[in-house]
């Protein structure tokens, strides 16, 4: 990974738009968190917690990897 790329990407975009196009704000209703935190996960700014992650996978009913990928080092 280069300087400033980050390490986990997600699929949170594609997930919102497949359970009928989810707003962020819903999204981040169900899962207990702001909508900017919403924002920043999916843009990549910000690492969300253990817990956050496997309350978002929750809310789109599939496992957390589907949500999250890890690019770290051996990747």
């Amino acid at each position: 990974m280069g300087k400033g790329q980050a390490a986990i990407s997600n699929t949170i975009r594609v997930l919102r738009f497949n359970a009928g196009e989810m707003t962020q704000a819903a999204l981040a209703e169900k899962v207990g968190v702001t909508r900017q935190t919403i924002v920043a996960i999916e843009q990549g700014r910000y690492s969300p917690s253990l817990e956050v992650a496997f309350r978002i996978a929750a809310a789109f009913d599939v496992p957390l990897d589907q949500v999250f990928q890890w690019h770290g080092q051996g990747q």
